[in-house]
Protein backbone atom coordinates (compact mmCIF):
# COMPACT_ATOMS: atom_id res chain seq x y z
CA UNK A 1 0.00 0.00 0.00
CA UNK A 2 2.92 2.35 0.56
CA UNK A 3 3.73 2.15 -3.14
CA UNK A 4 0.13 2.94 -4.06
CA UNK A 5 -0.02 5.98 -1.75
CA UNK A 6 3.23 7.29 -3.24
CA UNK A 7 1.81 6.74 -6.70
CA UNK A 8 -1.35 8.70 -5.83
CA UNK A 9 0.88 11.52 -4.56
CA UNK A 10 2.61 11.49 -7.97
CA UNK A 11 -0.77 11.81 -9.69
CA UNK A 12 -1.64 14.76 -7.45
CA UNK A 13 1.68 16.45 -8.28
CA UNK A 14 1.27 15.92 -12.02
CA UNK A 15 -2.25 17.34 -11.99
CA UNK A 16 -1.27 20.25 -9.73
CA UNK A 17 1.45 21.30 -12.19
CA UNK A 18 -0.97 21.63 -15.10
CA UNK A 19 -4.41 22.17 -13.61
CA UNK A 20 -5.65 24.50 -10.92
CA UNK A 21 -7.93 22.68 -8.48
CA UNK A 22 -9.21 23.18 -4.96
CA UNK A 23 -9.57 19.54 -3.97
CA UNK A 24 -8.68 16.13 -5.39
CA UNK A 25 -9.87 12.76 -4.18
CA UNK A 26 -8.45 9.61 -5.73
CA UNK A 27 -10.57 6.53 -5.23
CA UNK A 28 -9.08 3.16 -6.05
CA UNK A 29 -11.81 0.91 -7.46
CA UNK A 30 -9.41 -1.81 -8.59
CA UNK A 31 -10.78 -4.43 -6.20
CA UNK A 32 -14.24 -4.12 -7.75
CA UNK A 33 -12.80 -5.29 -11.06
CA UNK A 34 -10.92 -8.35 -9.84
CA UNK A 35 -11.86 -11.28 -12.05
CA UNK A 36 -12.63 -9.11 -15.07
CA UNK A 37 -11.00 -10.20 -18.31
CA UNK A 38 -8.31 -7.52 -18.35
CA UNK A 39 -7.76 -7.22 -14.60
CA UNK A 40 -4.10 -7.11 -13.56
CA UNK A 41 -2.64 -6.37 -10.15
CA UNK A 42 -0.30 -3.72 -11.54
CA UNK A 43 -2.93 -1.56 -13.21
CA UNK A 44 -5.40 0.62 -11.36
CA UNK A 45 -9.07 1.38 -11.86
CA UNK A 46 -9.27 4.90 -10.52
CA UNK A 47 -11.99 7.44 -9.94
CA UNK A 48 -10.74 11.01 -9.68
CA UNK A 49 -13.04 13.47 -7.96
CA UNK A 50 -11.76 16.92 -8.74
CA UNK A 51 -13.15 20.11 -7.29
CA UNK A 52 -11.93 22.82 -9.62
CA UNK A 53 -13.36 26.19 -10.53
CA UNK A 54 -11.02 26.22 -13.50
CA UNK A 55 -12.22 22.88 -14.89
CA UNK A 56 -15.83 23.91 -14.28
CA UNK A 57 -15.19 27.04 -16.36
CA UNK A 58 -14.35 25.04 -19.49
CA UNK A 59 -16.42 22.41 -21.29
CA UNK A 60 -16.72 19.03 -19.63
CA UNK A 61 -15.11 17.38 -22.65
CA UNK A 62 -12.12 19.74 -22.61
CA UNK A 63 -11.76 19.33 -18.86
CA UNK A 64 -11.69 15.54 -19.19
CA UNK A 65 -9.25 15.74 -22.12
CA UNK A 66 -6.97 17.95 -20.06
CA UNK A 67 -6.90 15.48 -17.17
CA UNK A 68 -6.39 12.52 -19.52
CA UNK A 69 -3.60 14.36 -21.29
CA UNK A 70 -1.75 15.04 -18.03
CA UNK A 71 -2.02 11.34 -17.16
CA UNK A 72 -1.47 9.95 -20.66
CA UNK A 73 1.73 8.08 -19.78
CA UNK A 74 0.09 6.61 -16.70
CA UNK A 75 -2.84 5.47 -18.81
CA UNK A 76 -0.39 3.44 -20.89
CA UNK A 77 1.43 1.91 -17.94
CA UNK A 78 -0.35 2.12 -14.58
CA UNK A 79 -4.00 3.01 -15.10
CA UNK A 80 -6.39 0.61 -16.77
CA UNK A 81 -9.57 2.61 -16.24
CA UNK A 82 -10.11 6.22 -15.27
CA UNK A 83 -13.37 7.79 -14.19
CA UNK A 84 -13.34 11.56 -13.77
CA UNK A 85 -15.89 13.55 -11.80
CA UNK A 86 -15.59 17.32 -11.88
CA UNK A 87 -17.31 19.42 -9.25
Amino acid sequence: FIKMENYFKDIEKKLKKKISYEKLEIINNSEKHRGHKFFTEDKYHLHLKIKSLYLKSISRLNAQKLVMNVLKDDLKTKIHALEISIE
